[in-house]
């Protein structure tokens, strides 16, 4: 047992849910205090999420308390409230190793334990995996249980109501927890529903309810008036109505930090027939004060110590790229009415908060709704409106089918700007932004830019809101290099490149995005030409000929998967000229890239400056 763990009797004691179930229940309100105490330790040595694990402490303990974890299987929904979950399922000695390389994963992970059953990372996802796994084992008639928990933001997705309209059509044993923490329906909460709840979910009343069905099944009419009648009673306390509509029974809210109460009624609903919900209130932050009373800003948080109640300050230095957007959308509006900004639920990690605040009218917060939010800004577009979609690339990802048939296809004037273009670092896999120059620049009428530095971005951003077509700026996560922004905005020239670099050796290094600054370092020891392409779409054909008839080595350098990429497009824009030339493609792998911070990863993936030289000098010397 570590030293970090001696401190906690009870949870050394339940550090596997088989631990963890033969504890008496009244010792598990003392565990969740150890808990969520072990959590703020490591977190604050390993930096994390913080506020929806501290929230979710309760609900862990009782869902590996009422069901046989991992037979019955636990689907948790994006994963940022799962971090009680790893403690408890035989993590808890490496847990201030999260999200850091070769650590404990961020998210569940497959790969990882057992005991997490889907491999997840961004949200909506729990209910139609649920479902899948509710139909196999009803399949397999071993009486495996499945429980999906999923947050009241998460449930704004659309694919959860796809998922829940289909488990209440199919009629499959399953559980799903809304794990509420911002509807105003707190008031609700309260010695009054848990009893109701108990009550509602007991043999009792269940045994009623379906016998009295049964019994008024032969008459038709007087079956429908006590449908509504028990719907219409029920909906007087409960705001449950949507989900009886959608098939599912309903019980709540109950006080989620209420453990024997989640344990009492758990254990009642864990038998019961059909889809099931169960609402759990929360409070984001549970049991530290400075999460409770600021959980947006204990969302995620860096390492800190506990016993301050605050957040170390962060060094000033460079803007973020995402603060050179926010910046520039303030900008921009102050000299257009009809700028209209959408973000799927990402204001403050998209650099929205002070336009959201100045602009409100023009500010539109379209839930987490990818699909949604790109189609909303089609429509904006059709009635003359000039919109903006803040998104994340691998969020871009889910509205893809969108981009496509409801912008590009109709040649809208919308603006995509793409944050956490490339590598993110500690979240790993499921939110690298590796695919965003493959999988857009395929697509007809869209344009593709990548600025090299902040000032670029800024002008980038300006071009692509003047375009009268579809356009998209791809930038990474993380600070810009310290280049001075110019307040004036000056549309650039669409599909030209720019020559940064003249070198002597016949080397040449087309770099886009911010991978300037490493192909410039590089270039230093290797005497190369660097190009700074800047557009992905349309690339600079004249250019691209340029440099490959004027040099006998060639090297393309991105951060986004080399497959279908930027160095793709050169090498197709050589073949179609005629040109033929060695060329060396630096980029992502082809396999999906772990946690670690940036610049750990450009080193292991070898695309940071000594990587270009290292690659480049054997690369060559074998040609």
């Amino acid at each position: 047992m570590s030293n970090a763990l001696s401190d906690f009797p009870l949870l050394s004691e339940a550090l596997t849910p088989e631990q963890l179930r033969k504890l008496p229940v009244q010792q598990l309100t003392p565990l969740a205090d150890e808990v969520r105490q072990f959590l703020l330790r490591s977190v604050g040595r390993s930096s994390g999420h913080l506020a929806s694990g501290l929230g979710t402490v309760e609900l862990t303990i009782a869902l590996h308390y009422v069901y046989n974890t991992p037979f019955d299987r636990l689907v948790w929904d994006v994963g940022h409230q799962a971090y009680p979950h790893k403690i408890l399922t035989g993590r808890a000695d490496k847990m201030h190793t999260i999200r850091q390389k070769d650590g404990v994963h961020p998210f569940p992970w497959r790969e990882e334990s057992e005991y997490d059953t889907f491999s997840v990372g961004h949200s909506s996802t729990s209910i139609s995996a649920a479902l899948g796994m509710a139909i196999a084992a009803d399949k397999e008639a071993l009486g495996r249980k499945v429980v999906a928990v999923i947050g009241d933001g998460a449930i704004t997705g659309g694919m959860a109501f796809e998922g829940m309209n289909h488990a209440g059509d199919i009629h499959k044993d399953m559980l799903v927890i809304i794990n509420d923490n911002e509807m105003s329906i707190s008031e609700n909460v309260g010695a009054l529903n848990n009893h109701m709840a108990r009550i509602m979910s007991g043999s009792l009343y269940t045994t009623i309810r379906e016998g009295g069905k049964k019994v008024l099944s032969t008459m038709p009419p007087i079956k429908e008036l006590a449908r509504r009648a028990e719907e219409h009673l029920k909906g007087m306390v409960v705001p449950g109505t949507l989900f009886e509509e959608l098939g599912f029974n309903y019980i709540g809210p109950i006080d989620g930090h209420d453990v024997d109460g989640l344990v009492s009624t758990l254990s009642n609903m864990r038998n019961l027939k059909g889809p099931q919900i169960l609402h759990i209130m929360t409070k984001k932050g549970k049991g530290y004060s400075p999460a409770e009373q600021d959980p947006i800003s204990y969302h995620g948080v860096p390492k800190f110590d506990p016993e301050l109640s605050k957040l170390p300050k962060s060094k000033p230095g460079h803007p973020t790229f995402s603060k050179v957007f926010g910046d520039w959308l303030c900008d921009m509006a102050e000299q257009d009415s009809d700028l209209v900004a959408i973000t799927p639920a990402m204001r403050e990690g998209s650099g929205m908060v002070e336009f959201s605040q100045r602009f409100p009218e023009q500010y539109f917060d379209a839930a987490i709704a990818e699909q949604h939010a790109v189609t909303l800004a089609a429509g904006f577009a059709c009635e003359k409106l000039n919109p903006v979609v803040a998104i994340y690339s691998t969020f871009l990802q889910r509205g893809y089918d969108q981009l496509i048939h409801d912008v590009c296809i109709m040649d809208l004037p919308v603006l995509f700007a793409i944050d956490r273009g490339g590598l993110v670092g500690a979240d790993g896999q499921t939110h690298q932004g590796a695919f965003d120059m493959s999988f857009l620049r395929c697509i007809p009428n869209l344009t593709l830019m990548a600025p090299a530095d902040e000032n670029e971005c800024r002008q980038m951003l300006y071009t692509g809101h003047k375009m009268q077509s579809p356009a998209a700026v791809r930038y990474p996560r993380g600070n810009g290099m310290g280049t001075p922004l110019q307040a004036q905005m000056t549309a650039m020239e669409i599909g030209k490149a720019e020559i940064r670099r003249q070198g002597q050796s016949g080397l040449a290094i087309f770099s886009f995005g911010t991978m300037l600054a490493y192909a410039l370092e590089a270039a230093e020891q290797l005497d190369a030409t660097v190009v700074n392409m800047r557009f992905i779409k349309p690339l600079d054909e004249a250019m691209v000929k340029q440099i490959a008839e004027s040099h006998s080595q060639l090297i393309t350098l991105e951060e986004n998967a080399i497959m279908g990429g930027a160095g793709t497009a050169v090498i197709e824009s050589m073949m179609a000229q005629g040109v033929a030339k060695p060329v060396l493609q630096l980029g992502l792998p082809d396999r999906f890239i772990e946690q670690g911070s940036q610049e750990e990863m450009h080193a292991v993936l070898e695309i940071d400056a000594a990587g270009i030289v290292k690659r480049a000098t054997e690369f060559f010397k074998q040609s």
